[in-house]
């Protein structure tokens, strides 16, 4: 499990669903995530449905954020954050082999309890500043290094993640790194050559 870990942003669906489509065409996305936290609770199951038939055709994993009766529902995997529910709820409701993240901030301790507990990966950031999650406090690369000594499973970056800026990333133990803006945030014609300059990068770095 080694290389762009997507997230979906906050585009309409009709814009959206170009733009993943583009993005997961070239085979460089290992993971995508449905994030969609403008969408009424009661229109997510709808998208979260055209959006798994896009990842089928691409052969691309399908974790949902932050909400686990939505990810039993379509046989998904999810991502929990540290208030969103408990690793061991998810490994006894989801079906065997599911993908489970866990965000673990800068803390080894509670990347430890989410292993123990079953988790697939562990996240930490932000590594960078974002203006996705304006209150999530900087951590810099020193959780990465930590967190690729320490486990064996896949370390997750997340945090104003680029292909510019993220090689030191990389170099620092990241196995996925977590993007949004730097591949949703072009046009679905210039997705394309942005997700080639990821692979690029996690084969230099390989």
């Amino acid at each position: 499990m080694r290389g762009l870990y997507l997230i979906t942003n906050d585009d309409p669906l009709a814009v959206l669903l170009p733009k993943l489509d583009a993005a997961l065409a070239p085979g460089a996305v290992k993971i995508l995530q449905y994030r969609r936290k403008k969408v009424l609770k009661a229109d997510q199951p709808d998208e979260v449905e055209q959006i798994k038939a896009l990842c089928e055709r691409h052969q691309v994993p399908f974790v949902i954020n932050d909400d686990l009766a939505l990810a039993a529902q379509f046989g998904l995997g999810v991502h929990l954050g540290q208030s969103d529910g408990e690793i061991r709820d998810a490994a006894q409701g989801l079906q065997p082999g599911a993908i489970i993240g866990r965000t673990c901030e800068n803390s080894m301790q509670l990347a430890e309890q989410a292993i123990a507990d079953g988790a697939s990966y562990v996240a930490f950031g932000a590594i960078y500043a974002t203006s996705t999650k304006p209150e999530a406090g900087k951590i810099g690369l020193e959780a990465l290094k930590q967190a690729s000594a320490k486990f064996d499973l896949p370390i997750c970056a997340i945090g104003g993640l680029t292909v510019e800026n993220s090689r030191i990333v990389l170099e620092s133990g990241a196995d996925l790194c977590a993007v949004i803006s730097d591949i949703l945030g072009k046009t679905a014609e210039d997705i394309p050559a942005r997700v080639q300059a990821w692979a690029d990068l996690f084969a230099q770095t390989a």
